[in-house]
């Protein structure tokens, strides 16, 4: 089976080599670009953990930074990994969302510890500082990269489109999700969607998604990667 990854190249490579290692082909087309932000707040002092909603986050801080010893709160496994790859040297994951990872903070961390620097992206989902503020936490939220949405679809994901060939398409977040239904409907491409698998690693994923006529809609049973793809492997046999 042939599946499109929208993500970029950094995140999609990873995914495509455990699908073709499925027995799967792959296209790689990034819906979004991943552009730094000039920090303005990168004070260290006092801070006792980072906290990483996507692995784009701990690369831009590891671009504009070389601290490595903080410890590392990371959302899901790609996020950890990410970090501990780029050498820091106490990461936990939370292997889930938002809402798990304040449960691990709230769980591992003490509200005296010092505060908890959010590294984020311009484009936020959920609210992770009021979850933590309930529980007695201080965080500050610092923007290190913004993803710029495309303005048409790529020429790789329309030919697959045109095609015909392709099976399914891997989508991350409800923003991601939301931009390929309208660059898809845009390009006039929304009815060869009637035979394509919409692969979603949440229901808000699928919420989103659910715009256009999919051959069907699957959805991980937990968000993370490991949970799309047995699900993408449910849904080709």
């Amino acid at each position: 089976m042939r599946f499109l990854i929208t993500r970029p190249d950094e995140d999609a490579e990873p995914l495509a080599r455990a699908l073709e290692q499925r027995g799967h082909e792959t296209i790689i087309e990034a819906l979004m670009t991943i552009v730094d932000v000039p920090a303005l707040d990168m004070e260290l002092d006092g801070v006792q953990a980072l906290l990483i909603t996507s692995a784009n986050g701990i690369r831009a801080f590891a671009r504009a930074h070389a601290e490595r010893s903080l410890p590392v709160c990371a959302v899901g496994d790609a996020s950890a990994r990410a970090a501990r790859d780029l050498g820091f040297e106490h990461v936990s994951s939370a292997a889930g969302d938002v809402e798990t990872l304040a449960a691990m903070v709230v769980k591992d961390l003490d509200t005296s510890g010092g505060e908890l620097l959010h590294i984020a992206g311009s484009h936020r989902a959920g609210d992770l500082a009021g979850m933590l503020a309930q529980a007695g936490f201080g965080s500050r939220r610092v923007v290190l990269y913004e993803a710029r949405a495309e303005e048409t679809i790529g020429p790789k994901a329309a030919a697959a489109l045109k095609s015909g060939m392709l099976n399914g398409v891997l989508l991350f977040s409800p923003r991601t999700a939301a931009l390929f239904c309208r660059l898809a409907t845009d390009a006039g491409l929304a009815e060869q969607c009637r035979t394509v698998t919409a692969c979603c690693l949440s229901t808000a994923v699928a919420d989103e998604a659910a715009l256009l006529p999919w051959a069907g809609i699957v959805v991980a049973e937990t968000p993370d990667s490991q949970a799309l793809l047995d699900a993408v492997e449910k849904a080709a046999r």
